[in-house]
């Protein structure tokens, strides 16, 4: 996140194309693990924005540990996903660039979450329809429902 600090002091709120990793966790019953997002009050993929050095694999495993409060290792790239922007209610613009990916956890053991991040985590059935924190996470909802049924 210092990265990204440090950007935004340079350009404020202006749009940035912003890199970042998010994963899918299913459990045993087939349910997908979401975040309720302490900024909006939202739900999404656990994941987050690349540390300046990272690559999209440990994007993913730092974010999934900090949002979700499980390690987990990348399974399958299920999509790249670019076609969004979105306003932060600070009034950040980004253009997220987001390598979608299907995970399992690597430990039983659950890590704390970060309070300033996310509020609760919990498991979906693919059926319900929880209220998304952008159209990029809703897009992945469609494609891990499309992965899951052609599977």
């Amino acid at each position: 996140m210092a990265y990204i600090k440090e950007i935004r002091q340079l350009v404020g709120h202006r749009p940035l194309i912003m890199t970042s990793a998010s994963g899918a966790l299913l459990n045993e019953q087939g349910e997908v693990l979401l975040q309720e997002r302490a900024d909006t009050g939202d739900w999404g993929f656990p994941g987050g924005y690349m540390e300046f050095g990272e690559t999209f694999s440990q994007t993913l495993i730092r974010e999934f540990k900090e949002d979700a409060g499980f390690a987990v290792e990348p399974q399958r790239l299920l999509k790249i996903l670019d076609s969004d922007t979105y306003t932060y209610p600070n009034g950040d613009v980004v253009q997220p660039v987001n390598a979608f990916y299907l995970v399992c956890r690597t430990t039983d053991h659950q890590y704390p979450t970060k309070p300033s991040e996310t509020v609760k985590t919990r498991y979906f059935g693919m059926h319900e329809s929880p209220h998304f924190f952008n159209q990029q996470h809703a897009e992945m909802w469609a494609v891990l429902k499309e992965y899951l049924t052609n599977r």
